[in-house]
């Protein structure tokens, strides 16, 4: 049902952009002490709190990460959160910090609170991944949007499901919840942007309608005016009185995959599938800030407290904490391109296997940190479920399972569902039986 939005997701996250304005291209990321390190996958989600001393960020690795702030030298890893059996696409904050919510594709939405570092409810009804989260100002309803086109509503007070929101005739891509928590407003791959009542849990009307699909949206401050990014690029502001669009940004060669605005409504900014991350002067809609990171794409983007940094995710392991004001020309860092999870024209077929099926959440070396699995140094002759250090799965913690040549050609025979059933492992697999034992050779190969 889902496999063309699913290409589609493949298609934007290796993405490689055109023409550069300011390129980044040294690997000093993971030197820079600013910068969020401690990821085992590229970041998908950022969020930052209200008192601009905390950031939350979402991964392809499974986890989130609550990271304290320094403004003067480095920026400190204070808790990790790994219950998710999926990748995070989505995290925010909740009222005064306190508590914060994060989602993805596994399909639920996990509440954590904050002073006690405790899963306090995982809200499920989901059936197919979360992208997108909302919470009320007072902090007691929250909104998740999905690609199984729904909306649902979720009471944080007494931790119960409310509505489901239906009516999108495609993926749910963006959610948010107006200032007084009366309406919800959700936008969808089929172009629509929907008013719907809190209170009925029925749609009062389509809000507009745009030729292509929304991907995300923000409140500008006051919330009476929504900032939104389209598959085409498009950069546009919906005037929620005025029932029009009040202004249409400088559009991106491709999909618009994340927008910031500033805690004082002064700036704001796009980034795209094309890698480039545009910042705006709300004053008179110049733009004082552009930044091509060149091998794209921009998944999401937080302003800093005082709006000197922005911090920004893509295909890195890390958040890379943008100075944009004084701006420091050559000071912007990514990874080495390719990244480990995109092709290569050399590697030997077993090489291949691994980078597209494997390399996103496995290492393979002795002392590598382990990623959203564990390392797979040794793992020949290894018991599953035994590696120290990793939280597994039930199924997994139960498996009888030893992996050899035998049962990991079983696993991408079969597929992991009916091999380790209840394990966190993506469904995937290698049908051809030549690519399955070129991967096992490689992996005989690199993990002794």
């Amino acid at each position: 049902m889902y496999s063309h939005w699913a290409r589609f997701a493949v298609f934007v996250f290796c993405l490689t952009a055109p023409l550069s304005i300011a390129i980044a291209e040294s690997d000093t990321g993971k030197n820079n002490p600013a910068n969020l390190v401690g990821h085992g996958g590229p970041i998908k989600a950022i969020a930052i709190s209200g008192d601009g001393k905390t950031v939350l960020t979402g991964s392809f690795d499974y986890s989130a990460i609550l990271w304290q702030l320094d403004n003067t030298t480095t920026n400190k890893l204070a808790r990790r959160y790994s219950e998710h059996e999926g990748a995070i696409n989505t995290v925010t904050f909740i009222g005064q910090n306190s508590r914060f919510l994060s989602a993805g594709d596994d399909g639920g939405v996990y509440l954590w609170d904050r002073a006690s570092d405790n899963l306090l409810m995982q809200f499920k009804g989901h059936q197919a991944k979360v992208l997108s989260l909302a919470v009320s100002d007072d902090g007691k309803l929250a909104a998740s949007a999905s690609w199984d086109r729904t909306v649902r509503l979720w009471d944080l007070d007494n931790l119960k499901p409310l509505a489901i929101l239906k009516g999108h005739k495609g993926p749910v891509n963006a959610v948010l919840i107006s200032g007084a928590g009366q309406q919800v407003y959700s936008g969808s791959y089929d172009g629509s942007i929907i008013k719907w009542s809190v209170k009925t849990g029925r749609q009062e009307r389509p809000l507009y309608l745009h030729g292509w699909g929304i991907n995300v949206m923000k409140w500008l401050p006051g919330k009476q005016q929504i900032l939104f990014g389209t598959v085409n690029g498009d950069v546009q502001i919906f005037d929620l009185k005025a029932d029009s669009i009040a202004k249409v940004l400088i559009p991106h060669q491709r999909p618009v995959l994340a927008l910031a605005v500033s805690g004082d409504g002064k700036f704001l900014a796009s980034g795209g599938g094309d890698g480039l991350i545009r910042v705006w002067n709300t004053a008179d809609w110049s733009v004082v800030e552009e930044l091509n990171l060149s091998f794209g794409p921009v998944w999401s983007m937080v302003f800093s407290a005082d709006n000197k940094k922005i911090y920004y995710t893509g295909l890195d392991d890390y958040a890379v904490a943008w100075k944009i004001s004084p701006r420091k020309i050559g000071q912007e860092v990514q990874g080495k391109f390719p990244r480990r999870f995109q092709k290569l024209q050399n590697m030997s077929l077993g090489e291949r296997q691994f980078a597209r099926k494997c390399s996103i959440c496995h290492t393979l070396k002795a002392g590598d940190q382990n990623r959203a699995g564990p390392s797979l140094f040794k793992i020949f002759g290894r018991p599953a479920g035994t590696l120290k250090g990793y939280k597994y799965s039930p199924g997994l913690l139960k498996s009888k399972i030893v992996w050899n040549e035998k049962t990991i050609d079983q696993l991408f025979a079969i597929g992991p569902q009916h091999v380790t059933p209840g394990s966190k492992m993506p469904l995937q697999k290698i049908s051809e039986k030549n690519k399955r034992q070129a991967l096992i050779r490689f992996l005989k190969a690199n993990t002794q």
